[in-house]
Order: structure tokens, then sequence, then C-alpha cells
């Protein structure tokens, strides 16, 4: 397990404030935040490339935080590669045995395995520059994980890849991951999180906003900024009151548009959410279980990864994620009127 303990950076114009985090053996952990955060800086600690103001950093129960780089069990795969253009694609492999004097044979074994395993074993000859950029990606792997490190630290591995590629590169971290690496990966793509991670910290300004389990952290943001970036389309500010006609609370938008939610909110006010899939669209008023009911107008429709997505008007903007099947048969049109249903269960309430 890796321990964060109240990690304390200053700049002049920047400050890590406060970072707990705990990453468990095996997990595939990733922090996501812009250009700026501090999460590539956060990185940089851990590797020992900087020190901490304060605040600890404890691997496997060994206090690391002032240990030298070259002392500790962390791998970390820069976004450039940092591979050495003088050296082939062997030589760049066993860089980092050779330096710790490991045994001849001890070397050439563990170079043949990992270039097998990252399919790179017909370029062992080859001089870097020849390469190209996933094949440069798959050696700057291979030769991170040549000392086997307890940590894998990943900064936007995938930022510069094309589509294909960030396919292939996703399966081989994956596969990574589930031969038992601990992985810590920072992006600003939340698709990138949805895909990969097991867990997930958005961080902002330097400091750690919210943390847990990829599907909590998408399903439940704790604010407006976490929701935004984590691509949460249908997030609403509101107010909270008893529904006069049940036993249902109501979440009140712009004063007059009432929402129908389980359970009773602790606040007056607060938040919810509500998931573009858990939206359903019909051409007539819907007789179903769902209490929510609007009638509104396509304003939008946007090709998606899975579907289309299509905002409505409906007193306010809402964003629903339909199939291309359901498009046509619903026969979805800009300016045309649709209803939208939805389950009181479906509405996460933030306070």
């Amino acid at each position: 397990m890796l321990k964060i303990k109240g990690i304390h950076k200053n700049f002049k114009s920047f400050q890590l404030k406060n970072i707990h985090l705990e990453i468990e053996k095996g997990e595939y952990f990733m922090l996501l935040g812009k250009s700026g955060s501090g999460k590539s800086l956060l990185l940089e600690i851990l590797a020992g490339m900087q020190f901490p103001d304060a605040g600890n950093i404890i691997l496997q129960g060994k206090d690391i935080t002032r240990l030298d780089i070259r002392k500790r069990k962390i791998g970390l795969l820069f976004q450039d590669y940092a591979i050495f253009p003088h050296l082939n694609v062997f030589d760049n492999i066993a860089y980092a045995m050779r330096s710790a004097k490991k045994p001849g044979k001890t070397i050439r074994t563990k170079v043949y395995n990992l270039a097998e395993e990252f399919g790179i074993s017909h370029l062992l000859k080859r001089k870097t520059q020849n390469l190209s950029g996933g094949e440069k990606q798959r050696l700057a792997l291979a030769r991170t994980l040549a000392m086997e490190p307890e940590i894998l630290l990943l900064d936007e591995p995938l930022t510069s890849l094309d589509v294909q590629l960030r396919q292939g590169t996703r399966k081989l971290l994956r596969r990574i991951n589930q031969s038992g690496q601990t992985v810590i990966h920072v992006t600003h793509d939340h698709e990138e999180a949805i895909l990969l991670a097991d867990k997930i910290a958005v961080i902002h300004h330097g400091s750690i906003i919210q943390s847990g389990k990829t599907r909590e952290v998408f399903q439940k943001p704790i604010n407006e900024f976490v929701a935004n970036f984590t691509g949460v389309k249908n997030f609403f500010r509101v107010k909270f009151m008893k529904d006069t006609s049940g036993d249902n609370f109501l979440a009140v938008l712009n004063e007059n548009i009432s929402i129908k939610i389980l359970g009773e909110p602790k606040q007056q006010t607060g938040a919810i959410v509500l998931a573009c899939r858990d939206i359903f669209l019909s051409r007539e008023k819907p007789d179903t279980s769902a209490v929510n009911n609007f009638k509104g107008l396509i304003t939008e429709i946007i090709p998606a990864i899975r579907g289309y997505e299509v905002t409505l008007d409906i007193g306010f903007m809402l964003s629903v994620l339909i199939s291309a099947e359901s498009l046509k048969k619903l026969n979805i049109e800009q300016g045309k009127s649709i209803w939208a249903s939805f389950k009181a269960s479906s509405v996460k309430v933030l306070q």
C-alpha cells in the first residue's frame, strides 16, 4: 500500500496543499485534473524528483519521503518517454539494470522477456530514431518495468497518440495492471478514467477535491467543478421542499420546475445529478412508473461514442443519451417536441 499523508509543496505562484491519498497494492489509480492543477508535480514528488515541504510518503510501511530517487521502487514514465537516442532498443531496456550492476545473464533474460511481452522483440537492435510513436511507448514501458517497480507512475501516457494507438495502449495498460502491477496514472481526460481506473482523485488548484471509486465519483460528484470536469451533463442547483400532494420530496429549479426525488434531504438547498442514460424519450406522454415527465423541445443532436446525445429544453436544458436505433425509431429531429421521463430513484441528491 502507498500512503500519501499531508503532502504540501510551496512555489511562488502555486501550492500543492494537504494531499492525503491511499492506493492499494494492485490498484489502478487515476489522478484527474486540468493542466496546471498539480497532478504532474505530485508524481514528481512520489518519484523522488522533488521533496515536499511537509507531509510523508509511506510505501509498504516504509517512509520514503526523503529517499533518493534511485533507491525508490517506483518507476516513472514521462509523457515524452525520455528514451536515450544514442542507444538501441535492447540497451534502452537494459540501461537501469546495468546501472544497478545486475548480472549480464539476468539482464539479457529480462530484456528478451519484456521485449516479447510488449511485442518489440524484432526491434531490439534498432536505433530509437527509427521507431514509431507506438513502438517508442512500448519501449518506454518495458524500460520502466525492467526494474520491477512496486508503483508505476504514468504522466499523460495517451495524450500524443492517435485513436488506434490509444485503444491498443489501453489494452496494454490493463494487462500490466491485471498482472498485479500498481499503477498511478495522471490525465485530464475523464474517458481514460472511466475505461481504466479502479479509483480516481480529482485535483484542482493543488488540492484534492474528491476521491473514491470511479463509479461513485462519476455518479455522485461532490460539487459543480467535479461534475463539469468529469463530463456530467445534468447537474442542477436546486431548493428542496416537501411535496404537498404526496410523501415525496421535490427538487425545485428556477423557482417553478419541480422534480420528484427519493428520501428527505438534510438541507434546504443543494444540487442534483441525473445520468444521461437514465432518461427515456417518447413521442407521447408516457404511461410508466417514472414519476418525472416533461415535454420539451429538441434543441441539439450530437453524435456520441455510443449513440447520440440529445439536448432538450424542458424549462431547463437536459442532456439525454440514446442509441442510433432509438434516434431513428422516435424520428428525433431538431425543433420537434418530445417527452422525457425518469424515475425519482435516478435523481442523485448532493448536499
